[in-house]
């Protein structure tokens, strides 16, 4: 049996657990960057679990795999900016580990539903005898 809605994904789910951290962990940062890396950290982790419901509601599969794509960079950008804010000791290192297990673990599982979607849309091949 199918999933029934995009909420379903473990990937969405584990994407929105990164939401939640984001802005825990950005709350702490300097007040003159609420509008800086603070809102930039999480215009991009929201867009990670925003795509993946997008895709999910597209009809073709490549446009799935498309905004898949574009959350997977999202996550890359947002990893650059958690990286950002710790070298300018915004937040230190140990704080940021639970975000960071957040962001590995909603990157092995786009990449499962990538591949899992990209295998299905290539056509397979005779195997030879």
């Amino acid at each position: 049996m199918g999933l029934k809605n995009y909420r379903e994904l473990d990937a969405w789910q584990k994407a929105m657990d990164l939401v939640e951290s984001v802005y825990r962990l950005t709350a702490v940062f300097p007040p003159h960057e609420r509008y800086g890396l603070a809102g930039q950290a999480q215009r991009a982790a929201v867009s990670i679990p925003a795509n993946i419901a997008e895709g999910y509601g597209r009809i073709h599969r490549g446009d799935y795999l498309h905004h898949l794509s574009i959350s997977s960079g999202s996550l890359a950008e947002l990893e650059t900016h958690l990286t950002i804010a710790v070298r300018l000791n915004y937040v230190p290192r140990e704080d940021a580990v639970e975000t960071w297990g957040h962001v590995r673990e909603t990157g092995k599982l786009l990449t499962k539903l990538m591949q899992s979607l990209d295998a299905k849309q290539k056509p397979s091949r005779p195997k030879k005898t």
